[in-house]
């Protein structure tokens, strides 16, 4: 399919303007990351280039931190405590929170309301944040999470992945994230449930969430206990943080956990479209399209050989047709 060069140079120039920093203008750019007609492809990856290339101008460095836990838990509550010393302690901190919220497997639709929780106090005008709708997929994000992270990852200095919230499952955010933090609230489980939990063995940092409730002393040792059983090559090294998103106990030691492994943890998104790219393979044509891969010598490889993820994709979209069609 050919794209006409307007819209080509029309999609650059978004990305010029959310260079700016402009709230309008990055959301824009997200809207247009996150079309997914084959018409906005092309496109797409032009705005992704352009910001590439002016990222590597100025010497940009940015990390993806993922939260992720059981819903009840205080991820959006706590999230916003965080945004707000965050960004307090570091006038120059840009910062962009992507929170994913579940589709309904019914109607398809998703009350996005991560976004009523998150009054982030202090300095809004260097925070962004989006709303995405999980689509019913699993691991936890939606489809185009990576692309926008991809892009929010060339504009700002720290961006921020809460997930779904649906707990066993989420595995994906450890694919996208430098570093996962997994939010539990007390009475979550004893060992045996955080045992069956595979998520227990994603995390890089536990936080025990609504600390001032006189359960969550034995919650810790429960999940102390747990990690010594699922990974006890790790031992006492995974860090539990305790936390009140609603006392403010525990938070400011927190953030600076998560401006101490922001600088440390320098992201490099493109490396890891390999998976997002099977990911998508396997959603869009499922065993058809994994052979298919196989045969094109595997994700990475076939990315290298195209310029671009969207450009890619409708490279496999034909190569596929071919190949069935024959």
């Amino acid at each position: 399919m050919s794209t006409p060069p307007d819209r080509i140079a029309a999609a650059v120039a978004v990305a010029q303007e959310a260079l700016t920093g402009g709230r309008y203008a990055v959301s824009r750019l997200i809207s247009l990351v996150e079309d997914v007609r084959p018409s906005a492809v092309l496109p797409r990856d032009a705005a992704i280039a352009a910001l590439e290339d002016a990222a590597r101008e100025r010497g940009h460095r940015s990390s993806i931190l993922g939260v992720t836990g059981t819903p009840g838990s205080g991820k959006s509550t706590l999230l916003a405590a965080l945004a707000g010393l965050l960004t307090a302690n570091d006038p120059a901190l840009r910062l962009a929170i992507v929170a994913v919220d579940p589709s309904s497997p019914t109607s398809k639709g998703a009350l996005l309301g991560d976004r009523t929780r998150m009054n982030v106090v202090g300095a809004p005008e260097r925070v962004f944040f989006r709303s995405q709708a999980s689509a019913t997929a699993l691991g936890g994000l939606a489809p185009s999470t990576f692309q926008v992270c991809r892009a929010l990852a060339l504009l700002f200095d720290v961006v921020l992945v809460e997930t779904v919230g649906v707990g066993q499952s989420e595995a994906d955010i450890r694919h996208l994230a430098d570093r996962v933090y997994l939010v539990i609230a007390p009475l979550g489980g004893d060992e045996l449930q955080y045992l069956k939990a595979g998520i227990i063995e994603v995390p890089d940092v536990f936080i025990i969430n609504k600390c001032d409730e006189p359960a969550s002393r034995s919650t810790y040792h429960q999940l102390r206990a747990s990690l010594w059983l699922a990974r006890p090559e790790a031992g006492d090294g995974l860090p539990i943080f305790r936390t009140s998103a609603r006392t403010g106990a525990g938070v400011p030691q927190l953030a600076e956990a998560f401006i101490t492994d922001a600088r440390s943890h320098s992201s490099s998104v493109a490396t890891k479209a390999p998976h997002f790219f099977d990911a998508w393979v396997i959603e869009e044509w499922g065993r058809a399209g994994k052979r298919q891969l196989q045969r094109e010598g595997g994700a990475e490889r076939f990315l290298a050989a195209h310029e671009g993820f969207g450009r890619a994709q409708l490279a496999f979209d034909a190569a596929i047709r071919r190949s069935l069609q024959g």
